[in-house]
């Protein structure tokens, strides 16, 4: 009998090596062979498992770095707030902001050998979290929610994650971009219609991260005093309503109305008041006046004092609001 010993090192035992039995030993030898060759190729799979796409490092990502054949080298490294990191043993922190993964593999192999710590090192990069591109959608939509953009992301796959707008959303969506360095924020307007009814593509603007996405409540206007049924009601898409429309929501005058009405509009702060010819555009002998949202449509009792602003101010302040959406004030 004669002892041999495998690629493994352990010992066997055989009575010859020909035959049947000298295929399977050689069948069984190419397969080691073959698992043995794919062991470098694991070695650069991600340590989390991960399979981010390449994009270029930003502050508080998270850095899986391997280095070959030097364990206490090889971790995971949060970039900080400033975008630097630092490794055991080199003197000094490195900036990785704007980096791509390879080029940062570079630079630390390249660190690594100026200062005499490794001979010819073999470095790999990959990121592990993204934490640098948040985009955040807030507002009128049915789950406000933050995500990591991996990679370009369109306004409407941004408002899909949220889950679509809600019954509210107005007539706008705002996008909100980070400046350049030293630069002020842009905001872009898209219109609501456009992006969504009409699916124009012009309107689906691309994202790549850092942008916030918010979504106005569609505007209301409030009509108080002597109607059937005072209350806040939301105005059309275009975001506008006028005195005709804003009494026909609140159920119509009630009686004793006086001929006159009176509009407030937020302007800088303060609120300017519009005389509006209530009677006359009821009976069709004067135009309808356009009321844009915010403004408190305020139509007197000929029978008691004119309420002042501050006090229908105070009324609206105390409104309940009751399942419909609508406003319930004290006062008719």
């Amino acid at each position: 009998m004669r002892n041999w010993v495998s690629l493994t090192g352990v010992r066997m035992t055989g009575v010859s090596m020909n035959g049947s039995r000298m295929k399977c030993v050689s069948l069984w030898v190419f397969v080691l062979g073959l698992s043995l060759l794919a062991q470098p190729l694991a070695a650069q799979v991600e340590p989390n498992g991960a399979n981010l796409p390449s994009l270029p490092i930003g502050a508080t990502d998270l850095l899986a770095i391997s280095v070959y054949g030097a364990p206490e080298l090889t971790r995971t490294v949060r970039v900080s707030s400033e975008g630097l990191i630092r490794l055991p043993m080199l003197s000094e922190r490195i900036d990785v902001r704007g980096m791509m993964p390879s080029e940062l593999e570079e630079r630390l192999a390249d660190a690594l050998s100026r200062e005499k710590i490794l001979v010819d090192p073999a470095v790999t990069v990959t990121i592990a979290e993204y934490h640098s591109r948040p985009i955040s959608v807030s507002g009128a939509v049915k789950m406000p929610l933050t995500f990591q953009a991996m990679g370009k992301t369109s306004l409407l796959e941004a408002l899909t994650r949220a889950q679509g707008l809600s019954e509210d959303a107005g007539a706008e969506i705002l996008v909100t971009r980070p400046g350049k360095a030293g630069e002020a924020a842009v905001t872009e307007r898209i219109p609501r219609m456009k992006l969504i009814e009409a699916a124009d593509p012009q309107w689906n603007v691309m994202l790549e991260g850092g942008e916030e996405i918010r979504v106005p409540q569609m505007g209301r206007v409030y009509v108080v005093g002597n109607v059937k049924r005072p209350g806040a009601f939301q105005v059309d898409a275009g975001g506008q309503t006028s005195v005709l429309k804003a009494v026909a929501m609140a159920e119509g005058l009630a009686p004793y109305a006086e001929k006159s009405a009176y509009i407030y509009r937020p302007l800088d702060g303060t609120r300017t008041e519009v005389t509006v010819a209530l009677r006359k555009i009821m009976d069709r002998k004067s135009e309808d006046v356009a009321m844009a949202a915010n403004d408190i449509l305020y139509i007197p009792d000929n029978r008691s004092q004119r309420l002042t602003f501050s006090a229908i101010d105070r009324a609206l302040g105390f409104a309940i609001n009751t399942t419909s959406g609508a406003m319930i004030l004290g006062f008719h």
